[in-house]
């Protein structure tokens, strides 16, 4: 046979005469693609779309399969399944053993997938043709979901698949828009989204998204729903929401409307002078690894400096009346307000330099909260290499020729006195380096309980003890709401629930230290006792039970009943009506009711015949010392105290609670019905 005829004619070779070509490049096929190929050759009629390639092997009549394995081995199956004979007979063609590894790596390497939108297209004209999913399948030896994921991309405009062919658009991005039949609105979302945001997930939201709740941080971020509407949007509103929410309902819109006001943002941040400035919808991973330049100090001017110490005496004012008892209730306020100005001169002392800003850039984006994000100062690593370069490259510079000294001698010249710039590290490696130390720090605390309570205790009490600014000095998330009671009783001085919490607060006045530096040290140091003392006084600062007009809390306040009825409170120890704090603030219906359910019905007969101050003097007179309490305050009673009391009643114990033990404890009219007002 000769070199052209080897090169040309085919031939056939038993299947059982072939063998792998050791000389093969590729070494590994799968599983699965063996059966596609098993399931390609079966539709087609056992019949191979193109040639084996094969050279001579060892033996007599035996040949290695150079170009085709994964053929060979879907027939192998196909024999083994017993749908082929063994010796089925394989049309192959023949190289020299030269050219085996030269044909191999041709074979695997130039081989280009089918393009999806190709598939797509094969697959659709023969599911018209009336083929079904199966059968496609089976006839390009691929999955069924494969198939039905081709078929999908019918959904899609033919602009964005055109789109894809010329590779103006990656397959992720065209597969996000099957989940829309809407030809136009996809091209819409397309041409609506900005190039820095859109990718798979946003253009699968902005398609499936039916509208934009008016608390969304988009909506914050471009204005609330008024700038949607003055664009052009269409609004969905409650008619019987008061706040006057609603929701946005063109999504493309408003994503529109976001990236218009990044851009914005980034050309005010251009404007500055960055070497670059990228929107982004997140700031990307690699910022970490960045390096990064700093702002320096600058001094304030004159105005600012009076204000800054000014502000700061105010602020020392204000502490030093609030933990003497005697500011009002703006105090607090304003020594906020004051806090954030001084935070805000504070940042106002630092600035970048020119030389930083020309080799520096910055990230644009929009944070969790829906307000501008800006990360600054970020020196990209090919940007840094350059500058590195142009530090140490150079000759000798003009003026650092040798000198002489007194007797002639060629001095050298002095090495030049460079000062080497301070470290900063990259505030985002920063980041993640104390992320680092708070979990180590939070699993070692759960197995230290003496020290979390120490921790615990410090935490509630910073934010208790109001001079000590909240939350400033402790890592814990952990606060304490203590609402000002105060403000709902007529008169605070003669509740004896105040006062009582008011002599706990100035004992342990006298007791922890007055820095908040010290405070952490300190609870440290105390036993667990002092420390468990602490915390019931902290926790007892938080519970609120108090039913304002429009805002009943009853979950909230049917937590407080449980915790009363643990800690087994008599009310009337606590509380007692008189004319002055119950009687005169109600109606005289609801006088003659109280002296009702108080002394009997007899005695309350000629209440509605009195003037009003009368009734008031009577109710009083009447109903001290009886035990009788409004019933706002009174303690429901559990289950097992409401059997006792029934027991007692009827004298009936045949131990069949006429309830469920378990229920709930009614915390309204439990003992008395609540006077009418």
């Amino acid at each position: 046979m000769t070199e052209t005829q080897i090169s040309t004619e085919s031939f056939f070779v038993p299947l059982n005469k072939l063998d792998r070509d050791p000389k093969n490049v590729r070494k590994t096929y799968s599983k699965e693609g063996i059966t596609e190929m098993a399931a390609t050759i079966r539709a087609d009629g056992y019949r191979l779309l193109q040639n084996i390639i094969v050279r001579k092997g060892d033996k007599r009549g035996r040949f290695f399969v150079t170009a085709g394995e994964r053929r060979r081995a879907a027939l192998l199956l196909l024999a083994d399944a017993g749908e082929i004979a063994k010796d089925f007979p394989v049309e192959c063609k023949e190289r020299s053993e030269a050219e085996a590894t030269e044909i191999s790596i041709i074979e695997n390497m130039s081989r280009e997938a089918m393009h999806p939108v190709d598939e797509y297209e094969a697959y659709r004209v023969m599911a018209e043709d009336g083929k079904s999913v199966e059968d496609i399948a089976a006839r390009f030896g691929t999955t069924e979901t494969m198939v039905r994921k081709r078929l999908a991309l019918g959904r899609v405009s033919p602009v964005l698949l055109e789109l894809h062919r010329q590779e103006e658009m990656t397959f992720q991005q065209l597969s996000a828009f099957t989940v829309s039949d809407d030809h136009d609105r996809q091209v819409e979302v397309w041409n609506s989204l900005p190039s820095w945001n859109c990718d798979h997930r946003a253009i699968r939201s902005a398609l499936q998204a039916e509208a934009v709740k008016a608390t969304d941080k988009r909506m914050k971020f471009i204005g609330g729903l008024d700038a949607y509407e003055a664009a052009g949007g269409t609004v969905k509103r409650d008619l019987f929401d008061d706040q006057n929410g609603g929701y946005a309902l063109d999504v493309a819109l408003v994503e529109k409307l976001v990236a218009d006001r990044l851009e914005a943002e980034a050309e005010a941040v251009r404007a500055e002078g960055w070497k670059w400035v990228e929107v982004v919808p997140v700031i990307p991973s690699e910022a970490v690894r960045m390096h990064r330049v700093y702002p320096s100090d600058i001094p304030l001017t004159e105005e600012e400096q009076a204000e800054e110490e000014r502000l700061e005496a105010e602020y020392d004012e204000l502490v030093a009346k609030i933990e003497a008892g005697e500011a009002d209730d703006e105090a607090e306020p304003r020594t906020e307000a004051i806090q954030a100005r001084l935070a805000v001169l504070s940042m106002a002392q630092e600035a970048y330099s020119p030389e930083e800003i020309a080799k520096a850039g910055c990230y644009v984006t929009m944070d969790y909260y829906g307000n501008v994000e800006i990360e600054q100062g970020l020196v990209r690593p090919d940007d840094e290499a350059v500058e590195e370069e142009v530090e140490t490259g150079g000759d000798t510079a003009e003026g650092d020729a040798d000198e002489t000294d007194e007797g002639g001698a060629t001095v050298p010249p002095k090495p030049e006195q460079r000062t080497e710039p301070p470290f900063k590290m990259p505030a985002l490696l920063v980041q993640e380096l104390t992320a680092q130390k708070t979990a180590a720090i939070r699993a070692e605390l759960a197995h230290n309980p003496d020290v979390a309570l120490a921790a615990v205790v410090h935490a509630m009490l910073v934010n208790i003890f109001g001079s000590y600014g909240g939350s400033d000095y402790s890592s814990l998330e952990v606060t304490v709401k203590s609402e000002r009671l105060e403000t709902s009783i007529a008169d605070p001085a003669a509740c004896p629930g105040i006062v009582a919490m008011d002599e706990l607060k100035e004992n342990y006045g006298h007791t922890i230290p007055g820095k908040p530096s010290e405070l952490l040290e300190w609870c440290l140091e105390q036993p667990t006792s002092t420390l468990l003392d602490l915390l019931a006084y902290a926790a007892a600062k938080s519970v609120n039970a108090v039913q304002h007009p429009h805002y009943e809390r009853k979950s909230q306040r049917a937590h407080a009943e449980r915790l009363a009825q643990a800690l087994k409170i008599d009310m009337t120890q606590w509380y007692a009506p008189t004319g002055e704090n119950y009687f005169a603030r109600i109606s005289k219906a609801g006088i003659k009711q109280a002296v009702t359910e108080a002394v009997g019905e007899d005695l309350a007969l000629g209440v509605l015949g009195m003037e009003k101050a009368k009734a008031v003097e009577y109710a009083e007179r009447k109903i001290t010392g009886t035990g009788w309490l409004p019933a706002p305050v009174r303690i429901a009673l559990t289950a097992e105290q409401e059997r006792e009391r029934m027991v007692e009643a009827t004298g009936d114990d045949d131990g069949v609670c006429p309830f469920d033990i378990d229920d709930a404890p009614v915390t309204d009219g439990a003992t008395f019905p609540e006077a009418a007002e």
